[in-house]
C-alpha cells in the first residue's frame, strides 16, 4: 500500500477527515481496515492518504461528487458513522475539497 496515494491528473475531489479520538478502541481497528475494503469497491475511488499523531488526518480521493454522496450513503459505512460518533471520536471534522492542481516529486 503506497504511503502516498497515486491520483490522476486534476480535476477530482478530496474528502478530508480530520480527528480526535476516544479511548474506546473496540472494534476500530477491524471497522477501518473494512472501511478501506469497501471504498476501494466504491465507484470514482481514487485512494487515500493518512495519518494519525494525536489528530488524525484521513483524506480520500474521489473523481467526483456523486461519487463522494454514494460513499456516504453506503450501508456498512453509515453504521461505521454511528459508531464514530458514538465511541471512537471525540471531534471529527470533514471538508471536500476540489482538487485543481497537483504535482509530486
Amino acid at each position: 500500500m503506497p504511503l502516498i496515494a497515486e491520483t490522476p491528473k486534476a480535476p477530482y475531489y478530496a474528502v478530508i477527515f480530520t480527528s480526535l479520538r476516544t479511548e474506546v478502541d473496540e472494534g476500530y481497528g477491524d471497522t477501518a481496515l473494512r472501511m478501506l475494503e469497501l471504498a476501494e469497491e466504491q465507484p470514482g475511488y481514487l485512494g487515500y492518504e493518512s495519518a494519525r499523531d494525536g489528530v488524525g488526518i484521513t483524506i480520500s480521493y474521489w473523481s467526483d461528487l456523486d461519487a463522494i454522496k454514494s460513499w456516504k450513503k453506503q450501508a456498512e459505512h453509515r453504521e461505521a458513522q454511528r459508531l464514530g460518533r458514538e465511541k471512537w471520536y471525540s471531534a471529527f471534522t470533514i471538508r471536500i475539497a476540489k482538487v485543481e492542481r497537483a504535482y509530486s516529486l
